[in-house]
């Protein structure tokens, strides 16, 4: 997993150095914030046990005239557990917060339609608690992982300063979730293969970029002072 991210980071940074020249080092800088439902994937008990509720990651990011598009941000997410499938009584959930950089294109195809396609490498730091957990004398269990997001937002301008998108992302965990992370001594009947695939989830949501200084895309349709 480690070495496919850093394979990735080399691949973007590459592509960046080789897509502008100087003159098209002219930036537009912006805050975005999105907000969206997760939905587990590819890991079986992650799947059918944890409960997406919510995902928030605001960041700041840099969009050259190129639309070469570089940033960084955090985010937040958590899991609830869905006590009808498992065989006992346990309440409690996953707090996920990661610290990324992010690398893609952005650009406005007409003065109100935008694509924004990217992709979020970093660090995540997990915490399962739960109060089976709790009667064992175990405040959480943590567990630390690399983490990777590709994702696509479909922006729809306001005014010259702001846009709204809709998102969908795919967030990956560098750690197989299992049931004995929240808890419970048992495999719940799931194989070996099942457990050890890695933690994802699918993101659906909507966002708000603000442009600070005005979106200076090329193509971009607004007039620049």
């Amino acid at each position: 997993m480690k070495k496919g991210i850093y394979t990735l980071i080399l691949v973007v940074f590459t592509w960046l150095q080789g897509s502008y020249t100087a003159q098209d080092m002219e930036f537009d800088d912006s805050f975005v914030l999105e907000l969206g439902l997760p939905n587990g994937f590819v890991n079986a008990p992650f799947k059918n046990i944890m409960q997406g509720v919510v995902y928030v990651s605001p960041m700041y990011q840099y969009t050259l005239r190129s639309g070469i598009m570089f940033g960084a941000g955090v985010h937040y997410s958590y899991f609830n557990i869905n006590q009808f499938r498992i065989n006992q009584k346990i309440s409690g959930g996953m707090h996920n917060a990661a610290a990324f950089l992010k690398f893609g294109h952005e650009k406005f195809w007409t003065p109100s339609l935008a694509t924004d396609i990217g992709v979020k490498v970093g660090f995540a730091q997990s915490a399962f608690v739960t109060d089976t957990l709790k009667s064992m004398g175990i405040t959480y269990n943590s567990k630390q992982s690399a983490y990777i997001e590709p994702n696509i937002g479909i922006c729809l301008a306001a005014d010259v300063n702001a846009s709204f998108r809709l998102t969908l992302g795919y967030a990956f965990y560098g750690f197989g979730y299992k049931p004995w992370d929240i808890g419970i001594n048992s495999d719940l009947g799931y194989s070996a293969s099942e457990l050890n695939k890695v933690s994802s989830y699918l993101i659906v949501g909507f966002g708000y970029s603000r442009y600070f200084n005005g979106k200076k895309s090329t193509n971009s349709g607004w007039d620049e002072e």
